[in-house]
């Protein structure tokens, strides 16, 4: 089951979204209407809202009054602390009924609002962010939904920043056009990136990574931090630590687009402990690669791709101390701090890539490794590791 995250502001067209994802199949968990369903006539939410805030949040014929719970719960921080407390356990548990009923291949969204400020992210394979300017959301809200101009701007003001939001958004979709503008880009999504893979996930396959040309991006970072805070989620207690690492980590070098990562462990039981969480999370083992030594200068435990194909990464599960390990975190932090390090770097892999650029394809791999290894094994010294 893959499962994606759909969140954004008020008013930024969330709902619009999960229909266009319906209708291409997939199946839709609104935490909004959850949230009306555990608050419904005779439950023992809606009484404990009622002891909470007062009978004056029912209505004649004893159901919720929202306008005035709304009053209630979102006039201060307190308020809002109560509301949460009553809800979102009785949210959560009708969800986990939800994902349990769904079927094995299900690409199931999960609609949201308050997904950056429930820290749920990281528990995502994927999180979409439908984004739209805060202004145009209040006048949306005003305009079309009826809700008074002060209401609109406290609900809004009370969740989560536009920029917090699109820290964790893997996806950022622009709603900000006419009527009809997403649907191509949901559709294209769905095609090139959801069912490919929910297709990998499921039959645990690494995607494959671009054969692009090496650049620089100002975003790796923040994707970096993205998958980091979901292999941490994965992992739990038995990672040490979960780095950035390689060339990508290095913001003046130019790299292909497949984000490198370590996980350290204490011993080899946690590695696999690790890798049987990694598989489950949509990180295979990548069956590209062969057996890696875990005591050379670049092997490890074991070594894991990315199943979004929208996001290349190679993760190294490494146990702590061992030659790799170590290398891996120091040759980092002196390819950042020194710059005639990068540049004689850059030189050496300039002419490993030109060598092997020459050479056969079955023996590329190894010509560019019998320039690049020398050159490592050196710094390896230098550095101690």
């Amino acid at each position: 089951m893959l499962r994606i995250g759909l969140t954004g502001g008020m008013g930024a067209g969330k709902s619009t979204v999960a229909r266009i994802l319906a209708e291409h199949g997939a199946v839709i968990i609104d935490a909004d209407a959850i949230a009306r369903e555990v608050v419904a006539p005779g439950t023992e939410g809606l009484a404990a809202l009622a002891a909470a805030f007062g009978p004056e949040i029912l209505a004649e014929d004893g159901s919720l009054d929202r306008p005035a719970l709304a009053a209630r719960a979102f006039a201060d921080d307190e308020s809002r602390k109560t509301l949460n407390s009553i809800t979102h356990p009785l949210v959560g548990k009708r969800t986990a009924e939800l994902l349990d009923a769904a079927a094995p291949d299900a690409i199931v969204v999960q609609d949201i609002p308050l997904l950056v400020e429930g820290n749920m992210a990281p528990w995502m394979n994927l999180v979409l962010v439908v984004d739209v300017d805060a202004e145009t959301r209040i006048r949306r809200l005003v305009e079309f939904r009826g809700v008074p101009e002060a209401d609109a701007r406290a609900r809004i003001s009370a969740q989560a920043t536009d920029e917090q939001r699109r820290a964790v958004a893997d996806v950022l979709l622009d709603n900000s056009g006419p009527d009809g503008a997403l649907a191509p880009v949901v559709h294209q999504l769905w095609e090139q990136r959801l069912v490919p893979f929910e297709h990998n996930l499921r039959t645990g396959k690494a995607a494959p990574a671009p054969s692009d040309a090496p650049t620089t991006d100002p975003e790796r970072p923040a994707e970096a931090q993205r998958l980091i805070a979901r292999l941490r989620a994965a992992c739990g207690a038995h990672a040490k630590s979960v780095d950035h690492i390689g060339d990508t980590a290095v913001p003046e070098i130019p790299a292909p687009a497949v984000l490198e990562f370590q996980i350290t462990v204490t011993d080899p039981a946690a590695a696999r402990e690790v890798g049987a969480a990694l598989g489950g999370a949509g990180f295979p083992v990548r069956d590209d690669v062969p057996a890696p030594d875990p005591d050379d200068l670049l092997g490890a435990e074991a070594v894991h791709g990315n199943a979004d194909p929208g996001r290349p990464a190679t993760v190294y599960v490494r146990v702590d101390g061992a030659p790799a390990q170590t290398f891996a975190l120091a040759a980092r932090d002196l390819l950042r701090s020194d710059a005639e390090v990068r540049a004689d770097y850059l030189a050496v892999r300039a002419e490993a890539a030109a060598k092997a650029a020459s050479a056969e394809p079955e023996d590329a791999g190894r010509t560019a490794a019998s320039v690049l290894r020398p050159w490592l094994e050196e710094l390896a010294r230098r550095l101690g590791a």
